[in-house]
């Protein structure tokens, strides 16, 4: 089948001009929030006209207030809070030693592979083994994957879930003391930033019976100690975190130390106040963590299962504010789903999948659909047939927000039933294992992403440290509903500046996916800004990266590109003007393993004043 490329640009053209455009920006307010859940089906969400936005939504952060306790209450928190101890409050009492009030029963499944793996002598993480004899406990020796597992004890879990208690529970004791002997108090290194910390005193407390359970009572009492001297050490020092998301794993660990330790009442009333508000700094109004990684959504919705689980340990109801941020923080996750139930590769994420996903909305017990337009979160949204369009029109994280940021503005993902046509690298965030680390800082750049890059250069600079700098700050956005014979269309247009200041050119995507999901057509447009960059030529790249497993005849013209499905469909993917050549690429599953594919690539050269490139990815009868 061929397709005449010069009829291409024409149909891009459908439809009304559009009005002006909504700017997001991560400095500005935004006016209202968007519905949670969207009316329409999740099948089809074309059949109600979307309203233009106005001007100036943008990441905002919502507002939570600290639950309202009575005077008494509100005292305890305050002296708490200040530093004095519980024993202060109560004098006459007699302070009791550390114990656990509850058994914490979790809701969350580990893996039974890697808890089989401990058993026999290894830490396993992304496909990669680390024997625990040859651990590093304390220095900056281990990779950061590592470190987050190692360091924050996450890795009770998967051991508790693959054998009963008995043959588990001298593992986790050995590891437990291997852990201690170097950090035998709480001090600095990678053991002692806060996220560690938290997550680590979290672990401890819901799969204390596998470090309770030895006949030797010195141990026994040595790691009660340890955990009332972690939530001490926490208390103090929450506020000095990494980050906001590291910041709420402390104040959740906070609130529930107070739940399961002993005399914990303050503690409680101290952590909840600094937990809600805390969560507030990291939510946008729309549901999305402010880091715009859905790695940092899952483990948000991660820390509120386990601290649910443990209000439910001693029978407490936790603060209304809890149960509506996860409410809310539910629906921007599932707009990252494909078709096959697994994540999209953004901000670092790689393809988590399906099963993890299903156990987490499970876990939570949130009932709801994908947000269709997160524009706070960032992210597009396009359901069609059995199409999925995800497209990332907003600015890259603040820097103070982003742990594995990328510059991946304008970029998209599509897939069709539970293959994924395009898609991005992915796997900054598990650099480390079977991913080099030495990959990370590629695999954030614009070109491991399905987007249009000049000169090799990123539309946002791309920082060590997971950090972004200076590119793009303002992004413009329209969506619409289009109405033609046939099928209809949704028509997305969007804008960023990260080239305005070094080429003078602004970079405009216009993607159209017909109702029936059946074709996407694409223009991309590098638009002059005043009168910079009017002369001189510049190179400019559109790459389309592919998934895994597909395989690719290219048309005699050099325009075109047969995409044959593992589903057995056969896809056309031709270009309006310039040839098309295919290029070496990765792309990372959920385990963290880089699988070879392919890239699409339209390379030219083209003058400073500008020029436009129009494409088209359809499926064949």
């Amino acid at each position: 089948m061929t397709l005449d490329s010069d009829a291409l640009r024409p149909a891009l053209r459908l439809g009304p001009e559009p009005e002006p455009l909504a700017i997001l920006s991560p400095k500005s307010r935004p006016i209202a929030a968007e519905s949670a859940v969207p009316p329409a089906s999740n099948d089809s969400e074309n059949d109600s006209e979307i309203a233009p936005l106005e001007p100036g939504r943008a990441l905002a952060i919502a507002d939570f207030s600290p639950p309202q306790v009575g005077a008494g209450e509100r005292l305890i928190r305050l002296a708490y809070g200040l530093g004095l101890p519980p024993s202060a409050l109560n004098p006459f009492r007699k302070r009791a030693r550390p114990r656990l009030t509850a058994t914490v029963a979790s809701a969350l499944p580990g893996d039974p592979a890697s808890g089989t793996a401990l058993r026999a002598g290894h830490f396993l993480l992304h496909g990669v083994k680390l024997p625990i004899a040859d651990t590093e406990f304390s220095g900056p020796r281990l990779s950061p994957p590592f470190e987050r597992m190692v360091h924050g004890f996450s890795w009770l879990g998967d051991l508790a879930s693959c054998a009963a208690r008995p043959q588990c529970a001298p593992v986790a004791e050995r590891i437990f003391t291997a852990w201690i002997a170097p950090n035998p108090r709480p001090g600095a290194g990678p053991a002692w930033a806060v996220a560690n910390a938290g997550h680590r005193l979290l672990s401890w407390l819901i799969h204390a019976p596998l470090l309770l359970s030895s006949q030797d009572r010195k141990l026994r009492a040595r790691v009660l100690m340890t955990f009332e001297e972690t939530a001490r050490w926490l208390d103090r020092h929450v506020g000095k975190s990494e980050d906001i998301l590291a910041e709420v794993a402390g104040w959740t660990a906070i609130t529930a130390a107070g739940l399961l330790l002993a005399e914990g009442r303050a503690r409680r009333l101290y952590g909840e106040a600094g937990l809600i508000r805390a969560l507030g700094n990291l939510v946008s109004d729309d549901g999305g963590v402010l880091s715009r990684s859905p790695l940092g959504q899952i483990e948000a919705i991660e820390l509120l299962i386990e601290l649910r689980a443990c209000y439910a340990a001693v029978r407490s109801t936790p603060p209304p504010q809890l149960d509506a941020i996860l409410e809310l923080l539910v629906p921007p996750l599932l707009t990252l789903l494909h078709g096959d139930g697994g994540l999209g590769s953004w901000q670092g994420a790689g393809a988590v999948s399906a099963e993890r996903i299903a156990a987490l909305i499970k876990a939570s017990g949130v009932r709801t659909r994908p947000l269709r337009d997160a524009r706070q979160w960032g992210y597009q949204r396009v359901n069609a047939g059995k199409a999925v369009l995800q497209f990332d029109a907003a600015p890259p994280p603040l820097a103070r927000h982003a742990r594995d940021g990328c510059a991946s503005t304008l970029a998209f993902e599509f897939s069709h039933g539970k293959e994924r046509l395009i898609v991005n690298c992915g796997g900054a965030a598990f650099a480390g294992g079977q991913i080099p680390l030495r990959l990370a800082q590629g695999l954030r750049a614009t070109a491991a992403h399905s987007t249009l890059a000049i000169d090799d250069f990123n539309s946002t600079a791309v920082l060590i440290n997971g950090k972004l700098g200076s590119g793009v700050s303002e992004v413009e956005v329209d969506r619409r509903i289009l109405a033609g014979e046939g099928a209809g269309a949704t028509r997305i247009e969007a804008s960023h500046n990260g080239y305005v200041s070094r080429y003078g050119l602004t970079h405009r995507r216009i993607l159209i996916l017909r109702d029936d999901g059946s074709e996407l057509r694409g223009e991309d447009l590098l638009v002059p800004v005043g009168r910079r960059g009017k002369r001189g030529m510049i190179g400019v790249a559109l790459r389309f990266h592919l998934g895994p497993h597909i395989e690719l005849a290219q048309g005699r013209d050099g325009l075109g590109v047969t995409l044959a499905l593992p589903d057995g469909s056969l896809w056309q993917f031709r270009s309006g003007r310039d040839p098309v050549t295919l290029e070496e690429s990765l792309w990372s599953d959920g385990l963290g393993r880089p699988l070879a594919t392919r890239q699409l690539v339209i390379s030219a050269k083209i003058p400073r004043s500008g020029e436009s490139f129009s494409w088209l990815l359809k499926k064949m009868r």
